[in-house]
């Protein structure tokens, strides 16, 4: 039997009908990924297996430099095969580490290849793997037929424009893409120099000078229409913790200013001005029907060194440990109290504040809106089979887990998609361990539609997406 078959991860007679009856068939829509809008809209095709698999990948990269690869095999100078090469040596030594399951899944699912990777299958591998790639099927808008994205969220700037969605749009494609307003570059008062040239190019993209804090507010909202208008229904803030010291609008300008003069804000100064921003931003989300995500957690570019050679997610983030009850909490109910809080799915990295996040989002719930505020799937570090299922439970502890909105790939890569029945296998494993020890009912109907609507159903109706019928 081959490592990944029909039943991996599937432990009982239970989860097993689950996942084959309810999961396995349902379509996929990925609301959070970072895929270049570019690479769909040229329908890229693929030169080999490292640039559709490894380029940019810094779960990889992290494992091989564990494993002592040199940095001209993981980011480097060295030719894509033997970066491959180096991947496939490397593969053997990620045993329990999820990197070895999504690994023979992918090769599986994408190019029908059950054989372990290590590096005497490598060669071979290398060279079936790429006699696939250079097939239509294999470019990038066929690999999203292929695993029925009915549609997908890219990560996006407000200062990026919108050419390339404009022209998927146009296409007809199968999958629908759409924009996700990621406007965190906006609070970078504290750095001058890197903020300038941002809102520069925000102007160019407008078309309009951004000189003053109203012509920030006026551009931001701008862009928030102009993502709308394509189909755009979601935000993202990439934060330590959330914001809960809110700037007047007068003391925003005054930090604004300087920091367009070239002086950088201080530590509370950028905190303060965060937090008017995100006050703005929430009520943008409110006002156009809009769901916002919250990814909070992460300690990033921890490395110097690395940041300096290597620059930005190339593999030096951790799990930070900041308290977040406090701050979270103040931030939603700033949003509530002024009638303006959207939808929201807040991600966690840190996993002993789960339950934090899981009865916070249970605080604001209206009564209007089924599962208006979301404990979002586990997130980097935590998109593992332990992890989910972590999350899960607290979830399930603390709200309606048959409300959740189910899984994502938070990938670069069109080689994740998997990443969706690795989750389905592991919720069915888990629901149908409960139907085997009693503890849930022995009603396929009952709890295979829970199922079914966590993969695709709930995420659907809940974000309000156009999608691929």
């Amino acid at each position: 039997m081959p490592f990944v078959h029909d039943d991996f991860l599937l432990q009982t007679a239970s989860a097993r009908r689950l996942y084959h009856e309810h999961a396995a068939n349902e379509p996929i829509l990925d609301y959070h990924n970072h895929l270049p809008p570019r690479d769909i809209a040229n329908n890229r095709q693929f030169a080999d297996l490292f640039e559709i698999w490894l380029e940019g990948d810094h779960y990889k990269w992290r494992a091989m430099r564990a494993n002592g690869v040199e940095e001209r095999l993981c980011t480097g100078d060295a030719t894509p095969r033997d970066k491959f090469l180096a991947w496939a040596k490397t593969v053997p030594q990620t045993l329990r580490n999820p990197l070895y399951h999504w690994t023979h899944l992918e090769l599986a699912r994408y190019f029908g290849i059950p054989d372990l990777l290590n590096e005497t299958s490598a060669p071979r591998i290398w060279e079936q793997a790429n006699e696939l790639l250079a097939t239509p099927e294999f470019r990038a808008q066929g690999l999203l037929q292929r695993f029925d994205v009915r549609a997908l969220c890219t990560t996006d700037d407000p200062a990026d424009p919108l050419e390339y969605h404009e022209a998927i749009a146009k296409s007809g494609e199968h999958t629908r893409v759409y924009p996700t307003f990621r406007p965190d570059k906006a609070f970078g008062v504290d750095a001058p120099a890197t903020f300038n040239s941002w809102l520069n190019k925000l102007g160019a993209t407008i078309n309009r000078e951004v000189q003053t804090l109203d012509d920030l507010l006026g551009a931001l909202e701008q862009r928030h229409s102009d993502f709308h208008a394509i189909g755009g229904r979601l935000s993202d803030h990439g934060l330590n913790h959330a914001f809960d010291d809110f700037a007047s609008e007068a003391e925003a300008s005054a930090i604004f200013e300087r920091a367009r003069l070239g002086q950088a804000a201080t530590p509370d100064q950028r905190a303060r001005f965060a937090g008017f921003l995100m006050l703005f931003f929430g009520e943008l989300d409110a006002k156009r029907g809009w769901t916002k995500q919250l990814h909070i957690g992460a300690l990033r570019s921890t490395n110097t060194r690395a940041l300096q050679n290597l620059g930005p997610d190339t593999g030096f983030d951790s799990i930070g440990d900041w308290s977040q009850a406090q701050n979270l909490a103040r931030y939603l109910d700033t949003l509530e109290s002024r009638d303006s809080l959207p939808k929201t799915v807040i991600y966690n990295l840190n996993p002993a504040d789960n339950y934090v996040m899981a009865t916070m989002a249970g605080n604001f719930q209206d009564g209007r809106i089924a599962g208006k505020i979301q404990f979002g799937s586990g997130w980097w570090f935590l998109d593992q089979k332990e992890a989910m299922e972590w999350q899960l439970n607290a979830l399930s502890n603390n709200g309606l887990l048959s409300r959740f909105i189910g899984m994502l790939t938070d990938s670069r890569s069109f080689m994740s998609f998997p990443r969706h029945e690795y989750f389905r296998r592991v919720l069915c494993n888990l629901i149908g361990r409960d139907m085997e020890n009693g503890e849930l009912p022995d009603d396929f109907e009952l709890v295979g539609t829970m199922v079914k609507n966590i993969c695709y159903k709930n995420v659907r109706d809940y974000l309000g997406l156009e999608v691929t019928a």
